[in-house]
């Protein structure tokens, strides 16, 4: 690999982890910011569900800016404008201060989380194997970090600019300066060869939504499994599995642990195993968990079934953007990423969508059924994307003198080590 290649992976790897710290830190301090701008119980979902909502529609306008602007240059200048939005949240005084910020952050959320998975698809395709698992992994990482300061601001009572400004006054400048050297666009060399791509998104033949519909439901059902454990994890524990209110806030922290060890080693099962099997083994290990989580004895037993959900989601989301990235590369016959930019920026919507539709579908067979029943939803959505595993197969090109080979980059096979 060129110095090129691995100081692009470095500094796009950096920005996953800056945006796990900064969503973190806003997800996790929620009932701060409802104390401080008088949020009422009633108004908070609404504000809540706008961040989704906006970062869908972010995603949409990146998809349609990638075919005149870069995605680093997407990703160089959306990054800040997430980090200073969050400052926003903590700085305000008024609910209406609190909902701008809140509007900007989900904008630049849904143009960040889209051009990210851009930049770290073609760098996968320019590697040759595997990497997009590492990536959500720091993110995860990022994720843990955010969460640890956001308890350490809660436990000393600290208000939310004096929690927030430091982290922004730390990874804003650090992130700029990674900026430097995001890797698209430009005719990377790879051991003696060079693989050129387009400059922009406007090289590729589009994606028809109906090819990248089995995907978009695996992203729908992967963020909805996601959500019932953000959202529903410590009441279930507390109010159905008996444990104390300590106890409690313990299963989500194990989730995150799981996800980043589990992402930290997928990729190295997607080189050794290829990508349909790894979504198969994530798919039905969710599963077990699911069904382990609404069959607990006891608190000990849930939080068994929590950790199996970490190990088994974790790999889905970025095996699904990588499936993508890949299902555009066959289509465009052009061979430029511009037709895997726009899918991936379709795709992200979908995950907005799940976690829209995660929290509010438990919760509402939970009041109407009951909990365990509910978490059993969930099971059977992941179970189906047992059904769409064969979407996450590369499909076999040619060479110039006519013999197939199947597509490595994505799959994760090969000689030399994919």
């Amino acid at each position: 690999m060129t110095d090129v290649l691995r100081r692009g992976r470095a500094s796009l790897a950096f920005s996953f982890f800056a945006q796990g710290v900064a969503f973190a830190l806003l997800v996790t301090r929620i009932p701060a910011i409802q104390d401080r701008y008088g949020v009422s119980d009633a108004l908070l979902p609404a504000f809540l569900a706008a961040v989704p909502i906006l970062a869908g529609v972010g995603s949409v306008t990146t998809e349609r800016l990638v075919k005149r602007i870069p995605p680093s240059r997407l990703l160089r200048w959306s990054q800040p404008v997430v980090l200073l939005a969050l400052l926003g949240v903590g700085a305000g005084q008024r609910m209406v201060e609190l909902g701008i910020a809140l509007a900007v952050f989900g904008l630049a959320v849904g143009a960040l989380d889209a051009s990210m998975n851009m930049l770290g698809v073609s760098l996968q395709r320019s590697y040759g194997r595997s990497i997009m698992l590492s990536f959500h992994a720091v993110y995860s990482l990022g994720g843990i970090v955010g969460a640890s300061l956001a308890w350490a601001g809660a436990h000393w009572d600290l208000a939310l600019v004096v929690s927030y400004l430091p982290v922004v006054v730390v990874l804003l400048p650090a992130a700029l300066v990674g900026s430097r050297w995001y890797v698209d666009g430009a005719a990377v060399r790879v051991e003696g060869t060079v693989r050129a791509e387009s400059e922009v998104g406007g090289a590729g033949r589009s994606v028809a939504f109906r090819a990248l519909l089995p995907l978009c439901l695996v992203m729908t059902f992967a963020y909805i499994g996601d959500s019932t454990v953000s959202n529903w994890s410590a009441k279930y524990l507390q109010d159905v599995l008996g444990s104390s209110e300590q106890l409690a806030t313990v299963p989500y922290n194990v989730y995150m642990v799981t996800t980043l060890l589990g992402r930290a080693i997928g990729d190295f099962g997607v080189r050794r195993f290829g990508a349909v099997a790894v979504v198969r083994m994530g798919a039905v290990v969710a599963a077990v968990g699911f069904a382990v989580v609404a069959g607990a004895p006891g608190a000990w037993v849930g939080m068994l079934g929590f950790t199996l959900l970490g190990l088994g989601l974790c790999v889905l989301v970025p095996q699904t953007f990588a499936a993508a990235g890949r299902l555009a590369s066959e289509t465009n016959s052009s061979g430029g990423p511009g037709g895997s930019d726009a899918a991936i920026a379709r795709l992200n919507v979908f995950n907005y969508v799940g976690f829209l539709i995660g929290s509010p579908l438990v919760g509402a067979l939970g009041d109407a059924w009951n909990y365990r029943g509910a978490m059993l939803v969930p099971m059977v959505l992941v179970l189906v994307t047992l059904v769409y595993a064969r979407s996450f197969a590369a499909q076999p090109n040619r060479y110039r003198d006519g013999h197939e080979r199947p597509r490595t980059a994505d799959v994760g096979r090969g000689s030399n080590g994919l």
